[in-house]
């Protein structure tokens, strides 16, 4: 028995071949998540080929017709068999069975599955970008409303996770929305990567056949043809940044999943989920435990794996098409994606659903210490001292406080000018007034107006910005996708159009 796709080859594949290599690119689940796919590059293949006068016009019908009744009937009308070695030789092969093997192995001209599995990729991963642009846009905005609505909500800001300077829980989220819109800028410049098609490069030398790849290229909804036919098949480094980028988002996801997470303990008080986003113990009727929280940052460590994964298998590989650096290293881009786009829609509901405990918050700015930092500035601007002499003094100030169990908004001139005579052998005469406006916490933040700081007024008119932002990539996206609907409906009606009057029906092969 020689293999079913070659006659170069007079053995079968082995069984261990099939199982383990050709078995996971015939499976049901795989075949049907690349029928549609291949449905289109096969029916813009098909016009070109009818432009181009490359077919003749019955011979073109026969297959137009076939392709439309393929794509009626589905992917699950289609018979797999793993000894055909992947997804395209069991779709040509049902192909050639509606038609016959003359007629239907004629599609097959001036390509190669190499250009096809490139193809194929790309419009894969643009796809799920614009699927996660469009999550991660809504989940940035849902951000900027509880920005929104929170920008006078104070709280502790923290550096080394000890408390710093008093912010809000606004400006944090505000601050979130900064870190996204660069990871939606970095899945724009995948989507503008990706927007090459590489149709006509072949197996990776083009063809001798007069082709036209701008026509194919625009019916699959690309803007251009790549430029060279070894590059269109060799690189999938747009699937490389495609994880890369995942990653990073799902980092700056992660860093807020592991504020939220501390910050709703008992001994932080800050937040509180809902029930619906909780989860509970099988011996401890008490506990209500974050599961979500737990999720992604598990799935933050899996989705890192997966882009070091793909890096890994492609360093050593040869410029040219292989399994490794073309299917293995994309396998993992695909997962990627998926879990990306699940952990986004969970991220939704934290940004969306957790409450703030303003008073626990307040209470814990106020206490901690957060706003001594305006002491020294005080200092500063009313006792004449440098900045160095003024951090010292309420370094000491604080040591002070501590050492004898005095909360932050216990702390007096009196103590100031104290630590003062010490340091530099003068008071400092400050008021009282002036001390107290500075160690409030909501006065304190409400005096940082420098650009980019959490005072409300600032922080509100940052946010105006940030919603016009957002707008206008929302916009970038929606543009791409009404681009490749346009393409999609004018594949659909040229396919139509290639249908002979007299070649209604599809000939069997007999």
């Amino acid at each position: 028995m020689e293999s079913k796709v070659s006659r170069r080859l007079k053995q079968p594949p082995a069984k261990e071949v099939i199982q383990y290599i050709f078995q996971p690119r015939t499976t049901r689940e795989f075949f049907s998540k690349n029928f549609d796919v291949l449905t289109q590059i096969n029916l813009a293949h098909l016009v070109m080929l009818d432009q181009q006068c490359i077919l003749d016009k019955t011979t073109i019908s026969s297959l137009a017709i076939a392709l439309l009744k393929m794509q009626k009937d589905g992917p699950d009308a289609v018979e797999l068999d793993a000894a055909r070695e992947e997804a395209y030789f069991n779709y040509e092969a049902h192909l050639i069975k509606m038609v016959g093997q003359d007629i239907g192995g004629r599609l097959h001209t001036a390509r190669s599955r190499n250009d096809i599995g490139a193809t194929n990729d790309r419009i894969r991963a643009r796809g799920f970008v614009i699927r996660i642009c469009t999550v991660l846009l809504e989940m940035s905005q849902a951000a900027l409303n509880q920005a929104e609505r929170y920008a006078d909500f104070v709280m502790p800001g923290y550096t080394h996770m000890q408390a710093a300077q008093p912010i809000t829980y606004g400006y944090y989220f505000s601050a979130l929305v900064e870190a996204w819109a660069r990871d939606i800028n970095r899945l724009l410049h995948v989507l503008e990567t990706i927007d090459g098609c590489p149709m006509g490069a072949c197996a990776l030398a083009g063809t001798s056949f007069p082709i036209d790849r701008a026509l194919t290229s625009s019916l699959l909804g690309f803007t251009r043809p790549l430029a060279n036919a070894l590059d269109s098949v060799a690189s999938r480094d747009f699937a490389l940044e495609l994880s890369a980028t995942l990653s990073i988002m799902m980092i700056t996801c992660s860093r807020m999943v592991q504020d939220f997470y501390i910050w709703s303990t008992p001994e932080f008080g800050f937040l509180t989920f809902p029930d619906s986003i909780a989860g509970t113990s099988s011996i401890m009727p008490q506990k209500k435990n974050p599961i979500v929280l737990e999720y992604l940052r598990g799935k933050t460590g899996h989705l890192v794996g997966l882009t070091s994964a793909a890096l890994t298998t492609v360093k050593s590989t040869h410029f040219t098409h292989s399994g490794d650096s073309s299917r293995e290293s994309t396998r993992s881009c695909w997962e990627s994606c998926e879990e990306a786009l699940k952990s986004l829609e969970l991220m939704k509901l934290l940004v969306s659903d957790v409450q703030p405990n303003r008073a626990r918050m307040a209470s814990r700015a106020a206490e901690d210490f957060s706003a001594v930092t305006d002491l020294a500035d005080l200092l500063v601007r009313k006792a004449d001292l440098s900045f160095r002499d003024a951090h010292h003094i309420i370094g000491a100030v604080v040591r002070r406080a501590l050492d004898q169990g005095i909360p932050a908004t216990g702390i007096t001139a009196e103590m100031i000018d104290a630590a003062a005579v010490d340091q530099v052998g003068r008071e400092a005469a400050l008021s009282r007034d002036d001390v107290a406006q500075c160690l409030d916490p909501v006065r304190n933040v409400s005096a940082r107006q420098s650009y980019g700081a959490p005072a409300p007024q600032g922080v509100l008119a940052r946010i105006d910005e940030q919603k016009a932002s957002l707008k206008k990539k929302a916009e970038t996206v929606d543009a791409a996708n009404r681009r490749i609907r346009d393409a999609a409906k004018s594949l659909e009606q040229r396919t139509q159009a290639l249908i002979l009057p007299d070649n209604g029906r599809i000939t069997s092969a007999k």
